[in-house]
């Protein structure tokens, strides 16, 4: 009898070197939040140009994730991989030595961009790896709740360094980090041979979906300030329309795609993508105004705010462990579906903050709640998007799966605004104290992300069903990780 691949100590580095790929890049688009005080003194930007810091990165990340999962398609996952982390640790580098305003937001852009090629390539390594059930959905389930742990951790680790050593350790601890990923990566990922022909690459589609995607968020992101309904607005997101439009014209009619529309074809993956995408919209909002309320209302320092999800973390990834065990007896679906609507409710009990809480009473059930709910979500999804994708589309079905993380991600970077923002809210009550408004509004935000759930929950009964002892057709069983002859001596 075989062993399965993650049950040699290979297979489980290897599990372990993806999960730090994602954790990292969920990580750095949340971790410079509670520097940017520091950073807009120390480099003198602007209150509008320092949510560039944030937002560089989290637009140039989600304008690339197509284009970066395709290339390790065509161009070798092991090398696009080892590209992206490169490009990320060079940049981590330029921003933390950064002596002015423009060096950092240029190197936090194209830090983005080595997101973008990082991702995907170990995603897709991921589900070519581990293709036996047992192994897939335990390794899906601990990569996914990666996501989490990441959003819910990175404010914390951002306060810890930027109010000990300083802010621009957020991001000179990345290089280290990613020099022995590189190692890692040499040693115990074999190299890969592209799929197909790169002679007819689809440069057109590349050049549309990246610059619609880059527009449409750019837009997404300013609209908050500039306002939705101004012509700059409106031109920019119609702009984003019609270049998405065209690369999907484009692609029906290329011989050699950059995105193949059949993957669309593959059952559920439509569904289980939006699902994520409103799921994780939710909760990262859920996360940011939380946070807000801890600090504006309550008083909490970064440090003690951040702290505040280290149960997060804890009940988070009890419940990926049992949901990946789960997804084998009962199917994806289910779990998304429950998961959902757990969360939603955890999400309503935390919408009834009052202005005198308390962390025990008015805080921690709901996050109990929340967290329980978003390890179950993000283990399932992350399951049913790859099933039944084929081999050499599987860069391709990660990198759709990552785009649908951005439009949570991007509502981080809205902290880097005063709040309340100036002007009149409809939400203040007339004659209401400071601290009664930003509840108010704090609140009606949070309920907002629980309705979000709720959709989430009501898209998911169109997610696959994924629970098959082999999700990928046209892939065998993963022959067990070699294993060194002999043990190195104790």
């Amino acid at each position: 009898m075989t062993r399965s691949a993650l049950s040699t100590r290979r297979g489980a580095l290897i599990l372990m070197l993806l999960c730090t790929l994602q954790f990292l890049d969920i990580v750095d688009g949340s971790i410079v939040n509670v520097a940017l005080p520091s950073i807009r003194e120390d480099l003198g930007f602007s209150q509008q140009s320092i949510q560039w810091v944030l937002s560089g990165y989290l637009v140039s990340y989600g304008g690339f994730l197509l284009l970066g999962g395709r290339a390790g398609d065509l161009l070798g996952r092991r090398r696009v991989l080892i590209a992206g982390t490169t490009v990320f640790a060079i940049c981590s580098m330029a921003g933390g030595l950064a002596m002015n305003a423009e060096l950092l937001v240029t190197a936090r852009i194209l830090q983005g961009i080595g997101a973008a090629l990082m991702a995907p390539a170990g995603l897709s390594i991921l589900t070519t790896t581990f293709t036996e059930g047992g192994d897939r959905n335990k390794a899906l389930g601990i990569w996914g709740a990666m996501s989490g742990l990441g959003a819910a951790t990175g404010v914390f680790l951002g306060g810890v360094l930027s109010e000990g050593p300083g802010w621009r350790w957020v991001l000179l601890v990345n290089p280290p980090i990613c020099v022995a990923i590189i190692a890692a990566v040499l040693i115990l990922i074999p190299a890969d041979s592209p799929e197909r022909d790169k002679s007819n690459f689809d440069a057109r589609g590349a050049i549309l979906v990246s610059s619609g995607m880059l527009i449409g968020l750019y837009a997404l992101i300013r609209a908050p300030e500039e306002g939705w309904g101004t012509p700059q607005t409106i031109g920019e997101l119609a702009t984003a329309a019609v270049l998405l439009v065209a690369f999907v014209v484009n692609e029906s009619r290329v011989a050699n795609p950059l995105f193949p529309l059949s993957i669309l074809r593959v059952k559920g993956i439509a569904a289980a993508d939006a699902t994520q995408l409103l799921a994780f919209g939710g909760f990262v909002g859920m996360f940011f105004f939380l946070t807000l309320y801890q600090q504006t209302v309550l008083g909490y320092s970064p440090i003690e705010a951040g702290s505040a999800y280290l149960p997060v973390t804890v009940v988070l990834t009890i419940a990926a462990g049992v949901s990946s065990v789960l997804i084998g007896r009962v199917g994806t679906r289910p779990i998304i579906v429950t998961g959902a609507l757990v969360s939603a409710f955890g999400m309503y009990l935390l919408s009834r903050i009052p202005v005198e809480g308390s962390y025990v009473a008015d805080l921690l059930p709901g996050l109990l709640l929340m967290s329980l709910g978003l390890g179950a979500i993000l283990v399932a999804v992350t399951a049913a998007a790859n099933a039944g994708v084929p081999a050499d589309k599987a860069g391709l079905a990660a990198g759709l799966l990552n785009t649908s993380l951005q439009p949570g991600l991007r509502s981080r970077s809205r902290s880097s605004r005063p709040w309340p923002p100036p002007g009149p809210r409809t939400w203040w009550r007339r004659g209401a104290s400071m601290p009664e408004a930003l509840t108010g509004g704090f609140s009606r935000a949070i309920l907002a992300s629980s309705i979000f759930l709720l959709a989430a929950a009501v898209i998911a009964f169109r997610a696959p069903n994924t629970r098959k002892a082999s999700m990928t057709p046209g892939i065998p069983p993963a022959e067990p990780a070699a294993e060194p002859a002999t043990e190195p001596a104790a």
